[in-house]
């Protein structure tokens, strides 16, 4: 198996030539070296595998330009608590864009506002919750190699039964992990027993008993690398500096690191997924847990709506560039920009996708919703239930499925299933113990 390295330019000035090289592009080109360093960040921050295919001005090579973006990075970087194996601290640099995007999360998708420019109001906010955890559990489970089809994986959480596949259980158990942090988790501080609970949560049924409740040892021999050639792409750290920097973890979670400067909680969210992927503190299943991590510190930070925004979808896209961006930020000097910038660019992408989501949903229900409720007097619970029997034909509801997706009692969920019945829109079939409802012919009059 061979280690993976970044590519290198082949020649690197000393900091007194960029130095002086500096002073004269201030002399005679400053606009033109202001440009070219802002677009080595913006709209994505990239390394030198990039830079060298950018055309340049004839004035400076692609090696100066990368020497030059190297010094001006190293002097606007800031440290962070994340230590290093070899001693360094990762450290990272606030682009000129983040401000006014955080500023818009923090109006949109914190505790006090409800929802993106108010479409999502208090009433139906569990509705979009419910379906956010699901997509989250189900992707950040894909990106750890659950084969199971979202599809078929949506319909298992929804009718609660049990996994059938590895895959399956795979995102049974990130599902149940995600729900833990919304009603339990994140009232709690955290400390290395939650982090075992949460572990043992995820990898129920899927590992053996011996890998469960337990931080990984140096006899474990873990590495991440790829499945398809062996490539080693980043080797743990000994057993001593983890035990060792997963108390400084903890703490950095909790706010009680003394960390210096204020760091916004998405970036901190972020660093602390980094951080546990970097640490990769137990033999599987890290990837998930720095995923459930980062929702955790969010929520418990009264970012509530972020559970409904599945970043893990959005990651899932570009499941490569995650990857790399892990590995940028562990070999270019420590420069963990990388992986934020890769972060927040995922996170606006999930922001678009839940606006364009709102837009459809409210296009395609308005004339189905004026239909329900002036001519057959249905409620929201009701609607809600229609439009997805009639998305999915073969789809299935039961008294129990409809009490947990509303968050109602089981006297609410039967009445409200055998209202539809009389209105000839469902139908009941017991099988066994259970009744489960079945959409009706009629039910297409709602949408025609």
């Amino acid at each position: 198996m061979s280690i993976f390295k970044l590519e290198k330019p082949d020649s690197k000035l000393e900091e007194k030539k960029v130095y002086r090289l500096l002073i004269d592009f201030a002399k005679n080109n400053n606009e033109e070296v202001v440009d070219l360093i802002t677009r080595s960040m913006y709209p994505k921050y990239i390394y030198w595998d990039e830079i060298k295919h950018k055309p340049l001005p004839k004035w400076i090579s692609k090696e100066e330009y990368w020497s030059v973006i190297k010094f001006f990075r190293k002097t606007k970087s800031e440290q962070t608590p994340i230590k290093a194996e070899s001693g360094s601290f990762f450290r990272w640099i606030k682009l000129p864009d983040y401000d006014e995007f955080l500023h818009e999360l923090d109006m949109n998708t914190g505790g006090r506002i409800i929802g993106f420019g108010n479409q999502v109001d208090e009433k139906n906010a569990y509705k979009f919750i419910s379906r956010g955890i699901m997509e989250e559990a189900i992707a950040s489970s894909q990106l750890e190699g659950a084969d199971t089809v979202r599809v078929v994986a949506k319909k298992m959480l929804r009718e609660g039964r049990k996994p059938r596949t590895e895959g399956e259980q795979m995102i049974m158990n990130n599902f149940i992990a995600m729900k833990s942090i919304e009603e339990k988790y994140k009232q709690q501080k955290l400390d290395k027993d939650m982090l075992l609970e949460l572990h043992s949560l995820l990898m129920e049924n899927t590992v053996s008993k011996e890998e469960v409740g337990r931080f990984r040892t140096d006899e474990d021999d873990i590495i991440v690398s790829d499945s398809r050639d062996g490539t080693i792409y980043h080797t743990p750290p000994k057993t001593s500096f983890l035990q060792d920097e997963i108390e400084r973890f903890v703490k950095f979670a909790n706010d009680e690191l003394g960390e210096g400067p204020f760091v916004h909680p998405v970036i901190k969210a972020i660093m602390l997924h980094f951080w546990l992927g970097y640490l990769h503190p137990f033999t599987n299943g890290n990837g998930r847990l720095a995923r459930l991590i980062f929702h955790w510190y969010l929520l418990k930070k009264d970012y509530w709506a972020i559970s409904y925004l599945p970043i893990s979808t959005v990651i899932k896209r570009a499941r490569i560039q995650y990857a790399m961006a892990y590995v940028y930020s562990e070999q270019d000097d420590y420069d963990l920009t990388y992986f934020v910038d890769y972060n927040i660019r995922r996170i606006k992408y999930a922001v678009a996708d839940f606006e364009e989501y709102m837009k459809k949903k409210s296009k395609e229900n308005l004339m189905m919703r004026k239909r329900c409720q002036e001519q057959h007097g249905l409620n929201e619970r009701q609607i809600q239930l229609l439009q997805y029997l009639y998305k999915n034909p073969e789809g299935s509801t039961s008294w129990k499925v409809h009490m947990n997706i509303n968050n109602v009692s089981k006297l609410t969920a039967i009445k409200d299933l055998k209202s539809l019945e009389k209105t000839g829109f469902i139908k009941s079939k017991k099988t066994g113990r259970n009744v489960n409802y079945y959409a009706t012919d009629r039910i297409e009059e709602l949408f025609s």
